[in-house]
């Protein structure tokens, strides 16, 4: 049974930082491309950012670039999300998904990604 759990998030000021992890056990996928999602109240869905399997690749949207860094750890099973400089705008729910493929090609769409946690919440006060 695939099993996807966030942790880290929570409360903090503007300026400051979180860290989320994403444990995902139980996938029979060969090394999986992961990403991070997020949704905020009254919004769609959006592509935060993505890794590929190995690390090597990395890309974000253009709204975090420079403030958040994506990394993973293949041998604990475990992806992360390093977030600094917060501002109130990225208050949302964050998502991790496992991709059904091991590269990144049109992340942003979310297609292929088909195993997703539950959420963490992120919120970030002016």
């Amino acid at each position: 049974q695939v099993q996807v759990v966030e942790s880290g998030g929570g409360l903090v000021q503007a300026g400051g930082s979180l860290r989320l992890s994403c444990t995902a056990s139980g996938l029979t996928l060969d090394v999986p491309a992961m990403g991070w999602f997020r949704q905020a109240p009254g919004k769609e869905r959006e592509g935060v950012s993505c890794i590929g399997w190995n690390g090597d690749y990395k890309d974000y949207t253009d709204s975090v670039k420079g403030r958040f860094t994506i990394s993973r750890d293949n041998a604990k099973n475990t992806l992360y999300l390093q977030m600094n400089s917060l501002k109130p705008e990225d208050t949302a729910m964050y998502y991790c998904a496992a991709r059904r493929r091991s590269f990144c090609t049109r992340w942003a769409t979310s297609e292929d990604f088909v195993y997703w946690g539950q959420g963490t919440q992120v919120t970030v006060s002016s």
